[in-house]
């Protein structure tokens, strides 16, 4: 029997990408599955291929940077399954620009959904999560949570805050001996939309940068993302890296120190794309 078998499963941004990926995954290993997106399509075709397997599926449109829509979620799955046992926070936008011509309005947004959304999810399940007896948080951080990129400013800011929160609840659980498990996740170069879904700042060509993030940084299939996060799941990893350039990077970032810095601005100046 699987381990996830029974399992009350709740996923963030499950109307594609990842998110979908392990939405399918996990039911088909017989968790019961709570997921959610904006996407109201995307979700509905999560929700068609998660039931064609046969998983127990509540859906729900949610926008986790409503914290009240997402403390009233919690409560709804809870009533509607009688536990959470995990939960994924997965939901995330991407923005492409440079600090100095982006507008606060750029880093509020990015920082709302793929940080606060985070924070929202945790916090409203955690009580559950530590009542089930058996839980695990995994929190969805980035490749780019831990190294900096020139124009992903607002996006490195929000990953590196998720990688240090959920580090720090890690410790938390830890001294306060609850029953719950952290994760976080810091996928590379996935196959997924979320270049072409992405908004960019003033000057940006952002149909060049997504054409250019596809071709030359996916190589990540999100089935195999989500392989690699269940796996990690079921062996309680702290910290779960996704494809051989997120690997072959940390292991880098970790030789070279701050020096990396100079040396990724040299190289993202000759093979980023330019703006028109």
């Amino acid at each position: 029997m699987s381990d996830f078998a029974g399992k009350v499963v709740v996923i963030t941004g499950a109307g594609s990408g990842i998110g979908r990926a392990l939405a399918l995954n996990l039911a088909g290993q017989g968790a019961k599955l709570a997921i959610s997106d904006v996407d109201t399509i995307g979700l509905a075709e999560t929700t068609r291929l998660v039931e064609a397997i046969g998983a127990e599926v509540k859906s729900d449109h949610l926008d986790v940077t409503q914290r009240e829509a997402v403390l009233e979620y919690a409560d709804a799955v809870v009533a509607h399954f009688g536990k959470v046992n995990q939960i994924y926070n997965n939901a995330g936008i991407a923005y492409h620009g440079t600090f100095e011509k982006s507008e606060f309005k750029d880093f509020e947004r990015v920082m709302d959904v793929d940080f606060w959304g985070v924070v929202n999810g945790t916090k409203a399940f955690l009580p559950h999560v530590i009542a089930s007896g058996d839980g695990h948080i995994v929190n969805v951080s980035s490749l780019f949570g831990l190294l900096s990129m020139p124009g992903q400013s607002a996006y490195n800011s929000a990953k590196f805050a998720v990688r240090g929160f959920t580090e720090s609840l890690r410790q938390e659980m830890l001294i306060a001996k609850h029953p719950v498990k952290v994760t976080c996740v810091h996928p590379g170069g996935i196959k997924t939309a979320i270049a072409r879904n992405a908004t960019a700042g003033p000057g940006e060509d952002l149909a060049v940068f997504s054409e250019f993030f596809d071709r030359k940084l996916a190589r990540t299939t999100p089935e195999d993302a989500a392989k690699t996060i269940v796996n990690g799941v079921l062996k309680s990893k702290p910290r779960v890296l996704i494809g051989m350039d997120a690997i072959a990077l940390d292991a880098w970032v970790r030789l070279v120190g701050s020096g990396y810095q100079r040396i990724v601005a040299i190289v993202a100046g000759r093979m980023m794309p330019k703006s028109s």
